[in-house]
């Protein structure tokens, strides 16, 4: 369910009355209103995470409402978000675009009483209870590092393609990347980090220039999910698949082809229908007060219980697919 509304005399009158009536029906069905924002709709990471999201929601018998930007879009994001106060959703779950720049909207919505939590990408902690972690920034960073370092035989150049240089969990990831680059890796260089705005075709005209501009480079990192099949495509038109490795964030079945065409090495990443089932029952556990800030624990449908770290509810731990183990998996 999207609303997108201009400012006008008649849109004035109706839109209130139209919300109104819109959260009324839910309410009279007994059914809590649950929104479900990504960072791009049409990124198909977000896609697959929806659809865990699905299925939580039927199982819940909640409403699930789910729109984003088109794009990588932070300010699109608070607008949306605004609609949603308006529509008096129970509880918001935002996939962040920018840390600082969602949180005043989110913090609205708390004195709202709604309740809010993030997912994937966090915001400021005081404008959320809980942040579902796929997996930590620091194990998400080393399996990337590590996995490129093992590629190289430690040495070389590498480069990184991200989403943007103001994502929060990019930047933070990018962090601990360099982190373990210093402590572990120090005969490998890091030449340079370019955004491709979450776009796969942007990916590959990055990846294209950063071989052109470093010829002894040794692999591209990619962590977005579409950024990974544009490298490996950018790898393979330029005719340096082998020479130049591919690994990165990425869904199996969008570099399914490049990594049994040994184009690229290895997807690193988590189950993310999990993680959108997983978001679900968060938001609706603290709706009904079943989880609250001091939580341990909680139970997740047939994920079954999971710990609450503080304001953390961690999915897992990420997991590397590769040539042996890629045709195993369908998302």
């Amino acid at each position: 369910m999207t609303f997108r509304f201009r400012t006008g005399f008649f849109l004035s009158i109706l839109v209130p009355v139209f919300l109104a009536a819109s959260a009324s029906t839910v309410l009279a069905q007994g059914k809590a209103m649950i929104a479900l924002m990504p960072k791009s709709k049409g990124n198909a990471y977000f896609i697959s995470c929806k659809a865990g999201a699905d299925k939580a929601a039927k199982e819940l018998g909640v409403e699930l409402l789910f729109d984003g930007p088109v794009d990588a879009n932070a300010a699109r994001q608070n607008e949306i978000v605004e609609n949603w106060i308006t529509l008096g959703v129970d509880a918001i779950a935002v996939a962040a675009e920018n840390k600082e720049g969602i949180s005043t909207v989110l913090r609205k919505a708390q004195k709202q009483g709604i309740k809010v939590l993030t997912y994937d990408a966090d915001s400021l902690p005081d404008a959320r209870s809980f942040f579902v972690n796929q997996a930590t920034p620091e194990g998400i960073a080393n399996a990337l590092m590590d996995e490129a370092a093992r590629l190289c035989n430690s040495t070389g150049q590498f480069a990184i393609l991200s989403a943007s240089l103001t994502a929060g969990n990019q930047r933070e990831w990018q962090m601990y990347i360099e982190k373990r680059l210093a402590e572990k890796y120090p005969q490998m260089t890091l030449v340079a980090v370019r955004p491709c705005d979450d776009l796969k075709d942007r990916a590959q005209s990055e990846a294209t220039a950063l071989m052109s501009a470093n010829p002894e480079l040794k692999l591209l990192m990619a962590i977005c999910s579409p950024a990974v099949p544009g490298a490996a495509e950018a790898v393979k038109q330029a005719g340096r698949v082998g020479s130049v490795k591919v690994i990165g964030l990425g869904l199996p079945n969008e570099n399914r082809r490049y990594v049994k065409e040994g184009v690229t090495q290895t997807v690193v990443l988590w189950k993310t229908e999990d993680l959108g089932y997983l978001t679900v029952y968060a938001a609706n556990a603290l709706v009904n007060g079943t989880l609250k800030p001091g939580a341990t624990s909680f139970k997740a449908g047939s994920l079954g219980e999971f710990a609450v770290d503080k304001d953390q509810i961690l999915l897992g731990t990420p997991f590397l697919f590769n040539k042996t183990n890629i045709d195993d998996y369908n998302f």
